[in-house]
């Protein structure tokens, strides 16, 4: 893989994205100062538009560093994910501003470990629970998710003091369309020889859940889009080591895998996972009742958590051939069970189905074995060769 020119104007963009993280807590402390109320989330399961509608500003909560972990293993098993103990580190250690400036929490019960866990944070902020469907198909699922964010509704009109709008609602819809869409052809561009890296989509797609601003996102988005139709491809990245990295999420801090594949010649031209192509894969449908639209478009989520999951290899199979794959990365981060057994799945798709090279990686937030996972991704990669 060649490295990108040294087009001013696209690092500038990238720049954007890849500093909105820290950018954002300064915006943030303004807005409320101003009066926003804020509004923390864990997952992708809680829909944004209700949030947005009501004039609040939703933000995700920190929960991919190894730094609070051992402030959280003094309450909470050693052998859990490292993202349930990061998240809950942080919450304990007043050490994520994002968690210190919301209002309140909306979490979701995606496994065991997370809703246990925040029965623990409830004691810190205001928190509502949202209980997922284990199973989606069946209207009974349907029904179940749409009275569940009708529940979610009611706890932050009683937690902001306000009352949600249809009007506000509809608007909330259609701006998150319209940046999901633009995420969509921004990662078409890495179907061919891409002028970004997979470690520039990340934090792309990491940078719209920290904006304050939906317009100023929505503005970002089209002038990096802008941009690449400009540039038409004059700083690609070539190379025939086209990875799709699945599983679980990849975070500011927890880029280890990602960052390794690419610093070895790699080049991951697709994420499925929360990080990636699940946040934006889908869209609202505009033309429903706005809560029955959200209920569809949330409950369609590939999660490891539903079952059967079959969607989630459908993605990977469409995901294979439009974005011409050589080699399939899956990472589960430790005791995240409902991944890992899943990924037995995955590797017998990939392999039989595609037969492609396939890696299984199991791993934690810290470096510990970050040369360890060096060699096998090398190996890994010169299989593709």
């Amino acid at each position: 893989m060649s490295n990108r020119g040294s087009n001013e104007g696209l690092n500038r963009l990238l720049a954007c994205f890849h500093d909105a993280k820290r950018n954002a807590v300064v915006e943030l402390e303004r807005a409320k100062d101003q009066g926003k109320k804020i509004v923390g989330m864990y997952c992708l399961f809680a829909p944004v538009e209700l949030i947005w509608s009501l004039g609040a500003i939703p933000v995700g909560l920190c929960g991919t560093s190894e730094v609070p972990i051992p402030d959280a293993e003094k309450i909470l098993p050693r052998n859990l994910c490292p993202l349930i103990k990061s998240s809950y580190g942080f919450a304990i250690t007043d050490t994520c501003p994002f968690f210190r400036l919301a209002d309140c929490i909306i979490a979701e019960a995606t496994c065991d470990g997370k809703k246990k866990m925040f029965e623990l944070l409830g004691r810190e902020k205001a928190l509502f629970l949202m209980d997922i469907p284990q199973k989606r198909e069946g209207a009974e699922a349907l029904t179940y998710w749409i009275s569940e964010i009708k529940r979610m509704g009611s706890f932050l009109e009683k937690q902001l003091e306000c009352e949600i709008d249809e009007k506000h609602l509809q608007r909330s819809i259609k701006a998150m369309n319209e940046q999901r869409m633009l995420l969509q052809k921004i990662l078409r561009w890495f179907k061919g020889n891409p002028p970004l890296t997979g470690m520039d989509m990340n934090a792309l797609v990491e940078a719209t859940f920290f904006q304050p601003d939906q317009d100023k996102t929505l503005n970002l988005l089209k002038d990096l889009l802008n941009h690449l139709e400009r540039d038409q491809g004059e700083d690609a990245l070539s190379g025939n080591r086209r990875i799709l990295l699945t599983g679980c999420p990849v975070g500011s801090g927890s880029e280890k895998v990602l960052e390794l594949i690419e610093e070895l010649g790699g080049l991951v031209v697709c994420q499925e996972s929360c990080s990636g192509i699940r946040s934006f894969n889908f869209t609202v449908d505009e033309g429903k009742g706005p809560l029955e639209s959200l209920a569809e478009k949330y409950l369609a989520i590939p999660c490891a958590s539903m079952t059967p999951n079959m969607r989630r290899i459908e993605l990977i199979d469409r995901l294979i051939r439009e974005y011409d794959i050589k080699g399939v990365v899956d990472l589960t981060w430790q005791s995240c069970h409902t991944f890992n057994v899943e990924s037995y799945r995955v590797k017998e798709h990939v392999e039989n189905r595609f037969q492609l090279p396939y890696l299984h990686i199991e791993t934690d937030y810290s470096l510990y074995d970050r040369e360890q996972l060096r060699t096998r991704i090398e190996a890994f990669l010169e299989m593709i060769n």
